[in-house]
């Protein structure tokens, strides 16, 4: 592995901070996240662990409208904000993989006892987790995508406001 310089690369961020975070930050054009869609390769079972581990409500079972006989499904994550998901029965899209310009991870906000319980029924359903700080835990769903569930409030990262 290539040996990093951290000083040029903390220069860097600070180049970049001067030029693009603006005191005054105007409006965003956007109203908020709809939804982040990820794939399933078994929609019940991606149900049981989203609603069954993890308590997010499923909310909706729809017919795919880009690829008849797909279902694309929906979870409630809190704060009008949905996680969703597509099948493609019939297509061998492959295992999950991480690629420059995919999923990295989605972190998702709950309180301090909530993570706490979310923890014990993971650990319950025999899901391997990394706990990082106190405040996240890094685990994989049934079709490998990384998910991070965080004790932080949302906006916040390492006591930092983020918004």
């Amino acid at each position: 592995m290539e040996r990093l310089d951290l000083a040029a690369i903390e220069a860097e961020r600070e180049r970049l901070r001067k030029e693009y975070l603006a005191p005054e930050r105007p409006a965003s054009s956007a109203r908020g996240v709809h939804h982040v869609a990820l794939l399933s390769a078994d929609v019940e079972r991606t149900v049981r662990f989203y609603q069954g581990v993890l308590e997010f409500p499923l909310t909706e079972m729809i017919d795919n409208r880009d690829y008849k006989g797909s279902t694309h499904f929906f979870f409630d994550v809190g704060n009008g904000n949905l996680l969703a998901f597509f099948d493609f029965p019939g297509l061998d899209v492959g295992p999950y993989a991480e690629v420059l310009g995919g999923l990295h991870h989605l972190a998702i906000s709950v309180d301090p006892t909530t993570w706490e319980r979310l923890r014990d029924r993971l650990a319950d359903a025999g899901v391997d987790y990394q706990e990082e700080s106190g405040t996240s835990l890094y685990f994989r769903d049934p079709d490998g995508a990384r998910v991070e569930l965080l004790a932080e409030l949302l906006g916040e990262m390492y006591g930092h406001s983020v918004r």
